[in-house]
């Protein structure tokens, strides 16, 4: 390896040994090298930036593994692993990717269960803050959700009721929580009973 390659190596702030060896003929061969001491331009390639010279985190490192990488096999691919799935069908479209949403009731009323259920199931037309009108079930025991009441929708279907997709909040705004209520108080607003 060249020598002056090696003195490069050699960090530019420091001042660097450069050897300089004379020709070997058979005339100079006794002669000894002249060392000299001067400053070289550093290589662009030790002027850069190194991991030692600027901080490092745990986010920056990267991560390699000698395990290989899962790929699909020919008998996958020809089963359709690489075709896009599906996308799933929303519970409660109307929500907009929204939590809860703010609505006016317009009517009250029941409605039957499907099989093989039977009874009466308390539901809701609604009408949205943005402007759509849903059927939601009222859960939980008694209620007094009446024309004009202001009440908080959220998602969730009610599993034996077709096209009902969302559900009034118990004990927000205008509609009371469940009263006697001793267990899953959280689920129908239900304050804590006072103690004896």
């Amino acid at each position: 390896m060249p020598l002056e390659y090696l003195c490069r190596l050699v960090r530019p702030s420091h001042s660097i040994l450069r050897v300089q060896f004379p020709r070997s003929t058979p005339s100079n061969l006794s002669q000894r090298a002249h060392v000299s001491t001067t400053a070289s331009a550093p290589s662009p390639f030790l002027l850069r930036k190194t991991s030692f010279q600027r901080p490092t985190s745990h986010h920056t490192v990267r991560s390699f593994s000698t395990t290989p990488r899962p790929r699909a096999t020919l008998m996958q691919v020809l089963r359709g692993c690489r075709k896009a799935q599906k996308a799933r069908k929303k519970t409660s479209p109307q929500l907009s990717n929204r939590p809860e949403m703010k609505g006016v009731c317009l009517k009250v009323g029941t409605t039957k269960p499907k099989k093989p259920n039977s009874g009466e199931r308390k539901i809701a037309r609604v009408r949205l803050s943005s402007g759509n009108v849903i059927t939601a079930y009222i859960p939980g025991e008694g209620h007094n959700v009446q024309q004009h009441s202001v009440v908080l929708v959220r998602g969730g279907r009610a599993q034996d009721c077709p096209g009902v997709r969302y559900k009034l909040v118990r004990g927000a705004m205008d509609l009371g929580g469940v009263a006697n209520r001793l267990t899953s108080r959280s689920k129908y607003g239900t304050k804590r009973p006072k103690a004896a």
